[in-house]
C-alpha cells in the first residue's frame, strides 16, 4: 500500500529550539503527513495549553470548534479542548474523530501537559491498513449501503443535545440539524433524536487512498457490555437507545460484523508512552486513535482543524 508506514509516528524532535514559531520551519514534515498519517513533535518547550495553541496554530489552520459531539469533553478557552472526559479505568477504542457525521476535522493534535502514572496511551491505527484488513464481504456490505447514525439525547443516559449543540434554543439545533443534513424529531418528553447517513469509507483527497471512516464500531448497541445492553434494551426499547447505528437502508447490522472490525482494529494498533510536552498531529483521514485505561493524573488537551 502507497505511503503506510507501521511503525510509531514520525518523530520530529528539538532539544534546542526555544521558538515555538520555530514549528512552521518544518514544512517538510508537515508535507509529509499524508504519507505517515501522523508525526510526533517532541521537546519543543511547550508546557501551558496556550503554549499548544500557539503551536498548533503555527500550521496556517483556523483551530474549529467541537460542535455535534459525541464525547464529554470541555473548552479550555476558544480553539482548545480537554480530550475525552471518560473514567480512568475505561479503554476509548480507536476512532477517527466526528466520522460518524458530515463535517469531522481533517487535522487534530494532542497536547500531553502531565502523562499518567501507568497506561494512558493514545494508540493509532492506519486507517489505509484497517480498510484493507477488514473481510471483503463485510467491506463490500458497508461500502455499498452505508450507514444510518441514530442519537438519543438525554442528560439521564448520554449527552444532553444542549451540551451537543452548544445551546438551549431548539430553533438553533432545528437550524444546524438542517444545514448539515440530519434528521431530527423531537419527542413528547422535549428530548431530540437525530439521524443522519454517512458513507463507511473515503478517498483521501491527497493521496486518493481507500480508508475505512465510520464509527459503527463505537455506535452500535453491540459496543455496549452485555448487561447493561439487556437492561437498556428491556427498559427503554432499541429506538431509544442513546446512540446506535444501521445500514443506510436501515437494515441492522449483525454483531459479528462489528466484532470482525474491532478485532481488526485491535490488531492495527500501535502506542508509544507521552512525555510531558509532546504534540501528536494526525490526518484525521488516515490515522484513527484511542486511550488505554490508565492511573494517576492524566491532562492532555486537543485541537482540531
Amino acid at each position: 500500500m502507497s505511503g503506510y508506514r507501521p511503525h510509531l509516528p514520525l518523530v520530529i524532535s528539538s532539544e534546542t529550539k526555544e521558538a515555538l514559531t520555530s514549528i512552521t520551519a518544518e514544512t517538510s514534515a508537515f508535507e509529509r503527513l499524508p504519507t505517515v498519517g501522523a508525526i510526533l513533535y517532541r521537546n519543543f518547550r511547550l508546557t501551558s495549553p496556550l503554549d499548544f495553541k500557539r503551536f498548533a496554530s503555527g500550521f496556517g489552520k483556523n483551530l474549529g470548534s467541537y460542535e455535534f459531539g459525541s464525547t464529554p469533553r470541555s473548552k479550555v478557552f476558544a480553539g482548545i479542548y480537554t480530550s475525552t472526559e471518560y473514567p480512568a479505568h475505561q479503554r476509548i477504542p480507536l476512532h477517527n474523530e466526528q466520522s460518524y457525521t458530515s463535517q469531522w476535522p481533517s487535522l487534530i493534535w494532542f497536547h500531553c501537559i502531565r502523562p499518567s502514572e501507568t497506561g494512558g496511551e493514545t494508540p493509532i491505527a492506519d486507517s489505509r491498513l484497517v480498510y484493507q484488513r477488514i473481510p471483503q464481504a463485510i467491506r463490500d456490505e458497508f461500502t455499498a449501503k452505508g450507514l444510518l447514525y441514530v442519537r438519543n439525547y438525554s442528560a439521564a443516559l448520554d449527552l444532553p443535545w444542549q451540551q451537543v449543540f452548544n445551546t438551549d434554543d431548539p430553533s438553533m439545533v432545528e437550524r444546524y440539524c438542517a444545514d448539515h443534513g440530519i434528521e431530527w424529531a423531537w419527542k413528547q418528553d422535549g428530548e431530540l433524536q437525530t439521524r443522519q447517513r454517512c458513507p463507511a469509507v473515503l478517498q483521501h483527497p491527497t493521496t486518493h487512498e481507500w480508508v475505512w471512516f465510520n464509527q459503527a464500531h463505537l455506535f452500535h448497541s453491540s459496543a455496549i457490555e452485555p448487561s447493561l445492553r439487556k437492561t437498556l434494551l428491556d427498559t427503554v426499547g432499541e429506538e431509544n437507545l442513546p446512540r446506535n447505528v444501521y445500514f443506510g437502508d436501515g437494515s441492522p447490522i449483525a454483531d459479528a460484523a462489528l466484532d470482525a472490525i474491532r478485532s481488526v482494529y485491535d490488531q492495527a494498533a500501535v502506542a508509544f508512552p507521552w512525555q510531558a510536552g509532546d504534540v501528536l498531529m494526525l490526518d484525521n483521514l488516515l490515522v484513527a486513535h484511542g486511550r488505554n485505561a490508565f492511573s494517576g493524573e492524566r491532562k492532555v488537551v486537543v485541537a482540531m482543524a
